[in-house]
C-alpha cells in the first residue's frame, strides 16, 4: 500500500489544490500518511508560496527536511515557488539521489502517474513550459470532498490583472482568468451535499467576470445564491476599490458570512502610488463603512505591507492612523520583500530592518488590541459556529463571523465535525481559542 505526506504553505488558493492533490492521490488508492504507522510516506508533495522571502526560505527549509527525514520517499515540489524557481530548487538534492521533483502547477492532478513512473525509472513527462495556450486548466482542480477541512473551497478565479510594484504571485499565476458561472453553480451545489459552508477563492475574486453571462462578482454571488439553498459562502481577500454600494447590498444576504478581509497593503498616498495601488485611504474608510451596513459589526481583516523602501515616519503612521480609526479586528502585517522580478527590486531600500521590525511590532499589537475588542464585543451574543473537531473538551469550531471557540455542548454525544450550532459566546480567549461557545441548538 502506498502513502502520500501533502504539506501546504500559503494561501486558501494552495490549500484548494492540496486537496485536490489528496482526492487524486484516494483515486489512485494511496492512503494519507500517519507518523504513528512508523514507516516513511511512499510520496511526499510540497506546495510552495513565494509572496515573501520569508515563505521561499521555508519551502527550501521543509524541502531540505523531507529529503533528510525520509530518505526512502519521493519528494514532488508545486506552487508558486516551484511555478518560478524549478532549477534553484532541484539544487536542493544535492546528493544526486534523484528523489526531488518539481512539477508546474498545471501537472499536479497527474501527480500518481508520475510517482509510478518514478518507481519505474521511467522518464517523467513533465511539462517544463508556463501553459499560457490553455489557461482554464487551472480549474480542472474541484475535489467534491475535503479531507483536511470541514468547509468546502470552490475556485471562481486565478491570476491577476493587477501589475502591484512588489507581487510576486502574478508572474506565478498568470493574467485573470475566471470560471464560467455556470460550471461555478454546478460545483457549488455539489459542495452543498457535504459542506454547510463554502470559501469562493482565488488570486483576485473582484476580478471576476464571465463575459457571456456574470459580468461581474456582485451578479456572481446573486446568481449563486438563487442557484443553492442552504450552503453559506465566504470570501476571501477582497480588494477596496471593488466596494460599492452595489456589492455591498449582495454582501448583506444572509448566507454571506459576516466576515470580510480588505487587501490595503498601505494608508499613504505616496506609498501606494509606489506600489502600484490605484485608491486612497478614503476608498478604504468607506469600504469598510459599506461592510458594516450590510452586516451587523462583522469581522474585519486586512493585509498591510511596512517598510516599503522609502516609507517614511509620517506615511507609516498614515497607515497606522487608518487601521486604527477603520478598527479592523485583525491585521495581518508582511514587512517589505524584495521579490525577484518586480520593479520593487529595484527600488533603493532606505528603511532600516530595526525600523521595519519595530512597525511590525506596533501593528501587530494594534492587531492585538482590535480582536480583543473584537471578541469583547461579541460576548453574550448569539453566532452560528462551524464544528470544526468534535469530543470531549476538544470540541471546537469557527463562528460565521471568524472567531475560533470552543464549544460547550448539549447532551452527552459531541457533535460531528461539518454541523451548524447555534452558539452564545460566553467567557472570553481561553488557551487557543478566542472565546467559549454555549451551544443553544444543534441542527
Amino acid at each position: 500500500m502506498f502513502s502520500v505526506l501533502i504539506q501546504t504553505l500559503g494561501c486558501k488558493l494552495n490549500q484548494l489544490e492540496s486537496e485536490a492533490i489528496t482526492e487524486a492521490f484516494d483515486k489512485s488508492n494511496f492512503t494519507l500518511y500517519k507518523p504513528s504507522l512508523g514507516t516513511f510516506p511512499s510520496v511526499i508533495v510540497i506546495n510552495t508560496c513565494t509572496v515573501t522571502s520569508k515563505a521561499d526560505q521555508k519551502a527550501r527549509r521543509v524541502i531540505r527536511k523531507a529529503l533528510r527525514d525520509y530518505p526512502e520517499s519521493r519528494v514532488f515540489v508545486t506552487g508558486c515557488y516551484a511555478q518560478l524557481n524549478k532549477e534553484d530548487l532541484l539544487k536542493l538534492e544535492s546528493d544526486g539521489g534523484r528523489r526531488l521533483f518539481v512539477i508546474d502547477k498545471e501537472d499536479i492532478l497527474k501527480l500518481p502517474q508520475y510517482f509510478f513512473d518514478s518507481m519505474s525509472n521511467e522518464q517523467l513527462a513533465i511539462s517544463n513550459e508556463h501553459k499560457q495556450e490553455n489557461r482554464l486548466d487551472v480549474f480542472q482542480f474541484n475535489p467534491a470532498r475535503f479531507s483536511v477541512h470541514t468547509r468546502g473551497f470552490l475556485k471562481i478565479q486565478d491570476g491577476c490583472d493587477k501589475h502591484c510594484t512588489y507581487c510576486r504571485i502574478r508572474l506565478a499565476r498568470g493574467r485573470s482568468v475566471s470560471l464560467d458561472a455556470k460550471t461555478v453553480l454546478e460545483r457549488l451545489r455539489i459542495l452543498e451535499e457535504n459542506h454547510a459552508e463554502a470559501v469562493l477563492t482565488g488570486v483576485n475574486i473582484c476580478q471576476y467576470r464571465d463575459e457571456k453571462d456574470v459580468p461581474c462578482l456582485a451578479r456572481l454571488l446573486e446568481y449563486l445564491l438563487s442557484g443553492t439553498e442552504k450552503i453559506a459562502l465566504r470570501l476571501s481577500s477582497l480588494a477596496p476599490e471593488s466596494i460599492d454600494g452595489d456589492l455591498a447590498k449582495v454582501l448583506s444576504h444572509k448566507r454571506i458570512r459576516p466576515h470580510f478581509h480588505l487587501s490595503i497593503q498601505s494608508g499613504s498616498k505616496k506609498i501606494l502610488e509606489k506600489m502600484g495601488r490605484n485608491y486612497s485611504a478614503k476608498t478604504t474608510e468607506d469600504a469598510a463603512a459599506l461592510l458594516r451596513r450590510a452586516k451587523d459589526d462583522p469581522f474585519l481583516a486586512c493585509d498591510i505591507i511596512t517598510g516599503f523602501p522609502g516609507e517614511t515616519e509620517s506615511e507609516f503612521k498614515e497607515t497606522y492612523e487608518l487601521c486604527k480609526k477603520t478598527g479592523f479586528a485583525w491585521i495581518h502585517v508582511f514587512p517589505f520583500s524584495k521579490r525577484p522580478g518586480t520593479p520593487a527590486w529595484s527600488f533603493p531600500q532606505t528603511i532600516s530592518e530595526k525600523t521595519t521590525t519595530e512597525r511590525v511590532r506596533l501593528f501587530t499589537d494594534l492587531a492585538k488590541r482590535g480582536r480583543a475588542d473584537y471578541i469583547n464585543r461579541w460576548l453574550g451574543r448569539e453566532t452560528d459556529v462551524l464544528v470544526e473537531k468534535g469530543g470531549g473538551q476538544d470540541c471546537h469550531g469557527i463562528s460565521e463571523n471568524y472567531l475560533k471557540l470552543l464549544i460547550q455542548y448539549n447532551g452527552e454525544k459531541a457533535p460531528p465535525p461539518g454541523s451548524i450550532l447555534r452558539c452564545k459566546l460566553g467567557a472570553e480567549k481561553t488557551g487557543d481559542f478566542d472565546a467559549v461557545g454555549k451551544e443553544i441548538n444543534f441542527s
